[in-house]
């Protein structure tokens, strides 16, 4: 059976190395950067604790991460007692972080160099996705090392692809918010016409959810989004954090975002109205202010 490390017991790492425990049976070791949470997850799952991500990875067969953003991610693989200086010869590091494509080639070619392997496998599906080990995993790195983790992957995940090299998972994560952030936006000023024009959104929702308009978005928000409740995903800081990537790699490779950059604008105005935490489905927010 493979030895797992994981680093980063968020709201999404804490479920998905509870699954690689519970359902995958490995042999699983955790590092986070706050010690009483590794300590509640290993009195919960049965596995072990690391104080450093460098003990962490000793001797693991596949070491994984699920922190904040690039620096973090820098800091938990080249930085001081980082995993990278322990990272076994053969050894696969698959990154579960959304992140830049830019930092995923970086350490791609630093695993490489300690002849060790670098997935970038940012994940869609929330927390509720990764509570119930169904997330989608996109993922970008070399086919052989890609086809020996898949396994180890799916014991969180009910979809898992390889989209290209170095980069190309997080570039397809890229897509995703790119494409939730419009369907999200269109939802809530359908929902606000709606309001305004009179008509019950319960029934509305009912018809065009079976149609051409029906989406996950649409199915899974509509309800708390009119009955003005935003505490049930994907925070709006996290949202612009992603954003943020989005928009300068498209500023890198030329691609035209419109839609994206003025979604942005609005989530930045969410944020004004206090709602940092709230989920994305708040840009109803912002019209109903």
């Amino acid at each position: 059976m493979a030895k797992v490390a994981f680093i980063g017991l968020g709201v999404m790492g804490y479920p998905m190395a509870g699954h690689l425990k519970a359902r995958g049976g490995y042999d699983v070791t955790v590092y986070n950067r706050t010690a009483a949470k590794a300590e509640q997850w290993a009195a919960a799952f049965g596995g072990r604790t690391a104080a450093t991500p460098a003990e962490a990875a000793r001797g693991q067969d596949f070491v994984f991460a699920c922190v904040g953003n690039d620096d973090d991610l820098r800091s938990v693989t080249i930085g001081e007692n980082g995993a990278f200086e322990t990272i076994a010869s053969g050894a696969i590091f698959i990154d579960n972080t959304t992140a830049s494509a830019e930092v995923a080639r970086e350490l791609y070619a630093a695993a490489r160099a300690k002849g060790a392997h670098f997935i970038d496998a940012p994940v869609s599906g929330g927390q509720a996705g990764a509570e119930n080990g169904v997330l989608t995993v996109m993922c970008g790195g070399d086919a052989e090392a890609f086809e020996k983790a898949k396994p180890v992957i799916e014991s969180y995940a009910r979809m898992v692809g390889l989209m290209g090299s170095a980069g190309a998972g997080q570039l397809t994560k890229m897509i995703n918010q790119i494409c939730i952030a419009g369907l999200v936006q269109g939802l809530a000023e359908g929902i606000h016409f709606g309001k305004k024009a009179g008509l019950d959104i319960e029934k509305v929702i009912e018809v065009i959810s079976k149609g051409a308009a029906g989406s996950w978005q649409m199915e899974n928000r509509y309800k708390t989004m009119n009955a003005g409740e935003y505490d049930f995903g994907f925070a709006v800081d996290w949202m612009r954090k992603d954003l943020d990537i989005i928009l300068a790699e498209a500023r890198r490779n030329g691609a035209k975002l419109p839609v994206t950059a003025l979604v942005d604008q609005f989530y930045g105005d969410v944020q004004a109205l206090g709602g940092n935490r709230w989920d994305t489905s708040s840009l109803l927010a912002r019209l109903e202010k």
